[in-house]
């Protein structure tokens, strides 16, 4: 007589039933450490909670001439406006484009007092493909002062510094 085989839907494959035991082993477990990977760690997702997984990050700089952070970043860095807000005919605000990044400007309303300092301890680090050497001499012949660079450093690749009117800090790098 023939041995009597589980119906079709509660049948395990051994690679369905191999996952099944690791995952009673890892079950209640702590999150995994890091690993190392390239020179940079990478987390690992813990199946405890979900994590953050972001498609763009955006940020917003409140700058004191809104109208002069945009000459800057688009005269001299090379974004392009894509949208604009204006209240009273005044621009108060503006979200700038740089390939698929976006950067954010906000009038300062002074509500915090005209002396607040902007852009201190602060860097914004971007990533391109372009030749770095090439863009740094287009930002000197648009007028722009190179605050570092353009040199390598090890493990990031070669780079170059900008800092804004307000004093933030723009490092424009790629990887080497």
């Amino acid at each position: 007589m023939a041995k009597r085989r589980p119906a079709p839907s509660t049948r395990r494959t051994g690679r369905a039933t191999a996952r099944a035991k690791a995952a009673k082993r890892t079950r209640g477990t702590r999150a995994a450490a890091p690993r190392r990977t390239g020179g940079r760690a990478k987390e690992r997702r813990s199946p405890d909670r979900q994590t953050l997984r972001l498609r763009a990050f955006e940020p917003t700089f409140t700058v004191d001439d809104v109208e002069r952070s945009e000459r800057f970043y688009t005269g001299i860095v090379g974004f392009v406006v894509d949208q604009r807000w204006t209240e009273g005919g005044k621009v108060q605000g503006l979200l700038l484009k740089a390939g698929n990044s976006r950067l954010g400007l906000s009038q300062d309303d002074w509500a915090k007092g005209r002396d607040r300092k902007k852009g201190v301890g602060f860097s914004l680090w971007c990533e391109t493909e372009q030749d770095i050497d090439a863009l740094a001499a287009s930002i000197k012949a648009a007028g722009g002062q190179l605050a570092d660079g353009p040199k390598d450093e090890p493990g990031l690749g070669r780079f170059v510094t900008l800092e804004d009117p307000d004093g933030f800090r723009v490092r424009i790098y790629r990887r080497g």
